[in-house]
């Protein structure tokens, strides 16, 4: 029975990234297929999977070489006035273009940095990243230098708090803005030294499966000595 459940258990570890890969791309192909698949219905008469992918791919790569030359140029700025106009839209439409110009931008990333802050009391600390200085204003009536920090949340980096802090109490790290994204998302359990294990990314089949090996297996937590105790596994593997 132990060896049937750690076969079952390296059976999910082995297939779950693959699955997981499959599944998202699916979830891809279908949102974009979709958003030209009934365009391509009342055209056609009937539904071809993957003709609506094309199409939107091809309208995506049309407008972007529209945008290069002063027709295409002129042509957005007329769109943009035109979105700045309607109610509600214009608020919606001016967002999302400013999100994407910020990610965009070609002077600097959004996330100039890694950084840490006591938040959200003293003696704890939260991981967050440097956006740019806080608006003059504000330094101005606080009476200090101050830096926004957007502090995102776990496991979903997009929501989060814009907190604007005083640049002395600014931590800076050397992590890199894509292991500190990782950081977040895994909620602490991919960080920066995963990076060098596998030439891929992450910790290697190996290491991943070592605890799962015949006479190497991580006893329960339920067995565990106490808290912050450390045990010996049978195959020699510490653990708390």
């Amino acid at each position: 029975m132990r060896r049937l459940r750690r076969f079952f258990l390296t059976g999910v570890i082995v297939t779950l990234p693959a699955v997981a890969t499959i599944y998202v791309l699916w979830l891809v192909f279908n949102f974009l297929d979709q958003l030209a698949g009934k365009v391509v219905i009342l055209l056609l008469g009937q539904r071809i999977p993957g003709l609506g992918l094309v199409v939107t791919v091809t309208v995506v790569i049309v407008a972007g070489f529209l945008a290069t030359n002063y027709i295409g140029r002129f042509l957005l700025n007329l769109w943009d006035e035109l979105m700045y106009r309607i109610p509600l839209v214009n608020s919606i439409y001016r967002t999302v273009k400013q999100m994407v110009e910020a990610i965009w931008r070609e002077d600097k990333k959004a996330f100039q940095k890694v950084v840490m802050i006591e938040y959200p009391r003293h003696g704890i600390f939260s991981l967050g990243f440097l956006t740019g200085p806080a608006p003059a204003e504000a330094s101005m009536r606080a009476a200090a230098d101050l830096v926004n920090v957007f502090i995102p949340t776990t496991p979903n980096p997009t929501s989060g708090f814009l907190l604007m802090v005083p640049a002395e109490d600014v931590v800076p790290l050397d992590m890199p803005v894509e292991d500190g994204i990782k950081l977040i998302i895994s909620a602490g359990v991919v960080g920066p030294a995963g990076r060098t294990a596998a030439a891929g990314g992450g910790i290697g089949w190996s290491q991943l499966l070592k605890g799962l090996a015949a006479e190497g297996t991580v006893k329960d937590a339920g067995r565990r000595g106490g808290r912050g105790t450390v045990q010996q596994a049978p195959g020699g593997q510490e653990f708390l």
